[in-house]
């Protein structure tokens, strides 16, 4: 039999923090680097996709920093999340799977639900400072799974810029009557 997830670049792992330049000064010095990305952007906005009820999950970010490790493989996020609302969510945010182009995003799909499973896509999705392909799982518990590819990178002017149009100004695959799924992010 063979490994059904070789196509996975790096496992991803979004925590939620109080305060990400506190998380940034830990995670830095247990990693021994600097992260990636670490952007305090209030533009932007950063959501997860709970359920298909039609519900915008879209939510301001405050901070964001993003570790791409070699050794250990890992893309590892970390989104701050203020006061009360970190108290109603914890620290894990979610848990992905990065991999390395639409086919293998769409491959994988493919298996799940030839598996059972219901995945909830969202192409051509603007988050975490990327614009990305993928879609979402929610394990028996509740913790919820993306596979995703980034597409491109972005920078906080060019999200402040997109968050001015609509969804369907942004070039998104899907309809745009009621898009909720087209909101929705995480894991570059």
């Amino acid at each position: 039999m063979s490994n059904a997830l070789t196509a996975v670049r790096k496992p991803h792992l979004s925590l939620n923090v109080r305060d990400v330049d506190a998380a940034v000064d830990f995670y830095r010095a247990l990693f021994g680097t600097a992260p990636a990305k670490h952007y305090h952007d209030e533009t932007v906005v950063h959501s997860i996709l709970q359920d298909d009820t039609g519900i915008d999950s879209r939510q301001r970010r405050t901070g964001y920093a993003k570790f791409d490790l070699d050794a250990p493989a890992l893309n590892f996020v970390l989104n701050q999340i203020p006061g009360t609302r970190f108290e109603a969510r914890g620290t894990l945010s979610h848990l992905g799977l990065q991999v390395d182009s639409t086919d293998d995003v769409i491959a994988i799909r493919e298996r799940v639900t030839a598996a059972g499973l219901v995945p909830r896509d969202e192409m051509s999705v603007s988050c975490c400072y990327a614009r990305q392909d993928k879609f979402w799982l929610a394990d028996p518990d509740g913790n919820e799974w993306e596979v995703f590819t980034v597409l491109e990178h972005l920078s906080p002017e060019a999200l402040r810029e997109q968050d001015t149009r609509s969804a369907c100004d942004t070039g998104c695959a899907t309809s745009c009557a009621p898009a909720p799924a087209e909101a929705a992010c995480c894991g570059a």
